[in-house]
């Protein structure tokens, strides 16, 4: 099947942190249905073969008059990023999706979900537990949020306040200033005490592949099967 493209015209812009920008946009052919922790590939008219294609995940479920708010960080010298940082409400982009597995798994789970994302990766994982949260599951939930620095810790204050609402939900940021790796070893060294002789959980692990792949290596050798530990990539 072809893939359907369509246009969407932006509604909102805002800054979340001095290098995180938020934008929402509106499809203008047809909603776009999807499940929490999926994305769409914006198709942007810059780079030597335009589009250049780049995938981005829903920070919000859905909403019933069909808005999408993405979240991205500005990357020096990204043809994509620095791209989008130019546009403002009224103008338009190309998308297509919705795309990607890192959905929550089957409903109820006998486990606690460990959600793990550094900076951007935490995108997904804000629309995961609002739509959580909205729908009243229950699971226990711990969030670790890895940021390169305190100021970019995304989410932050409503996330603090989430914890404080809702006895379930248990929530941890670190700073890790000196790149991925960093912040798997402080990731790792959170993890050790929470896995050791502790019953399963749900891992759930977005960022770069620099440092979902070695949080994944830590969970299968300690027993779980790469099945049971869902990732997200986006670089």
């Amino acid at each position: 099947m072809a893939e359907i493209t369509q246009p969407a015209t932006i509604l909102a812009v805002t800054d979340l942190t001095l290098h995180v920008r938020q934008i929402v946009l509106k499809p203008k052919t047809s909603k776009i249905s999807f499940h929490p922790g999926q994305w769409v590939s914006l198709k942007l008219p810059v780079g030597p073969k335009p589009p250049l294609n780049r995938a981005y995940s829903m920070a919000d479920p859905s909403s019933p008059y069909g808005e999408l708010t993405l979240v991205f960080d500005r990357v020096s010298g990204g043809l994509g990023s620095n791209y989008l940082y130019e546009l403002r409400s009224g103008d338009e982009v190309l998308l297509s999706g919705p795309y990607g597995n890192f959905i929550l798994p089957p409903q109820p789970l006998d486990q606690e979900l460990l959600l793990i994302g550094r900076y951007t990766g935490l995108v997904p994982m804000r629309c995961l537990l609002k739509q959580m949260l909205f729908s009243k599951i229950q699971t226990p939930v711990l969030l670790i949020a890895l940021a390169p620095n305190e100021n970019e810790v995304l989410f932050h204050q409503e996330w603090l306040t989430t914890a404080l609402q809702y006895p379930s939900f248990r929530y941890l940021p670190l700073v890790a200033q000196n790149g991925e790796s960093e912040a798997v070893e402080k990731t790792l060294a959170m993890l050790a005490p929470l896995v050791k002789e502790q019953p399963k959980v749900a891992p759930m692990l977005c960022g770069t592949k620099a440092f979902v792949r070695p949080l994944r290596t830590f969970f299968t050798e300690k027993g779980y099967d790469r099945k049971e530990v869902k990732t997200e990539t986006y670089d």
